[in-house]
């Protein structure tokens, strides 16, 4: 066990029975539908688990990372996309606490607090990984931003009542000139249809639209200008609490499906699971999730206790999510493997584990751009 404090350890408990007994008999149907959460938000409202990292006078714990990173875990041990609304009021939170004004949390939290929903609107439909080059603008005009562009891949963006919004405000190339906006949902915003996506089929995404959307200027999160600054403190603690927490629980699920499985299934007369060759498989799961367990906890304590270089924290911030959603893949993979052909039916849960855990791949930074993160951290320390 990580040495979690008694408060964590009582939240993990409470939301891994709370999970399994309430929020997993809904899963199958929620996933065939893919149109979103359904019920199950409702249950994560009523337990007050999308305002755990609220201040107390706001109804929440003071939440820190690991603690949303278990309440993440946990629900992503039945169901991805489920939790997804913890970690999108998680990331809120973070950026608001980090970067807001007093008059923005006054604002925001009482949101936050009611359970309303808010999107997170980096990607572009020609820029992904390539963030910084984004094409949205947010232009001055007598105390306003008029914000002009597209947003894709928004997680909640059909429900979305709040934004929070990387336009371009300023001259420059690449980063430089990139501000982050965050204000309610106004005239001129607009979201487009549900995406019908492989895998985090219970969260709904969209693009969404802002046609001469005219903002006032107090809603630039931090100061004009320090978008990207914004976006690599905020982006790398999401790619913890957020990402890499849910490939954890959605690995750990698996492994635990596949072991029950191999118990009661039998082949050449014996259970499968007394065969070496599916121990040895066994074997090689538990070993990676818990090596990830431990880097995972390690990346959250650093973020937590404050105490580290930008070098050190761009180095474990992208080591954790490239490392846990890789293996969370992997995971995912054997257990259909170990399930054969009733692996690839979408009545067992694995084949369902299997499309999530590609989506945690891809999402809040491919695989691929955090070993490119991770290789120039190394440079600089080596």
């Amino acid at each position: 066990m990580l040495p979690y404090s008694d408060e964590q350890k009582m939240i993990k408990e409470m939301v891994r029975k709370l999970a399994k007994e309430k929020i997993e008999p809904l899963v199958e149907e929620l996933d065939k539908k893919g149109e979103g959460p359904g019920k199950a938000r409702d249950i994560l409202i009523e337990h007050g688990l999308l305002k755990l990292p609220l201040p107390q006078e706001y109804g929440g714990v003071d939440a820190d990372c690991t603690t949303v990173a278990i309440v993440v875990e946990e629900l992503a041990r039945v169901d991805g996309g489920i939790s997804m609304d913890v970690f999108g009021a998680g990331t809120f939170v973070f950026f608001v606490k980090n970067f807001g004004s007093e008059a923005q949390k006054k604002k925001f939290y009482p949101m936050l607090e009611a359970g309303k929903l808010g999107a997170f609107c980096l990607t572009e439909p020609g820029y992904g990984s390539d963030a910084a080059h984004i094409i949205t603008k947010a232009v001055r005009d007598d105390g306003h931003y008029v914000v002009n562009g597209t947003k894709t891949m928004a997680s909640n963006g059909p429900l979305s009542e709040y934004y929070l919004l990387y336009v371009r405000t300023g001259p420059g190339e690449g980063a430089s000139g990139i501000s982050c906006l965050l204000f309610e949902k106004v005239p001129g915003v607009s979201a487009g249809k549900h995406f019908d996506k492989l895998g985090f089929r219970t969260s709904p995404t969209s693009e969404l639209y802002f046609e001469d959307v005219k903002v006032p200027v107090d809603c630039v999160l931090g100061k004009e200008g320090d978008g990207w600054k914004t976006l690599v403190f905020g982006g790398g603690a999401m790619r913890v609490f957020g990402a890499s927490s849910q490939a954890l629980g959605n690995a750990q699920g698996a492994m635990e499906y596949a072991i029950k499985y191999a118990k009661e299934r039998k082949t050449f007369g014996v259970p499968l699971i007394q065969h070496q060759a599916i121990q040895f498989m066994f074997a090689e799961m538990g070993m990676n999730i818990e090596a990830a367990r431990s880097l995972h906890f390690r990346t959250l304590q650093m973020i937590d206790g404050g105490n580290y270089s930008q070098t050190e924290y761009e180095l474990l911030t992208s080591s954790t999510k490239a490392f846990v959603c890789d293996m969370a893949m992997k995971v995912a993979t054997d257990a259909v493997q170990i399930l054969g052909a009733y692996g690839v039916m979408n009545e067992y849960p694995v084949a369902k584990r299997m499309r999530d855990a590609k989506v945690n791949q891809i999402f809040d930074g491919a695989s691929q751009i955090q070993k490119m993160i991770v290789g120039r951290a190394l440079s600089k320390l080596y």
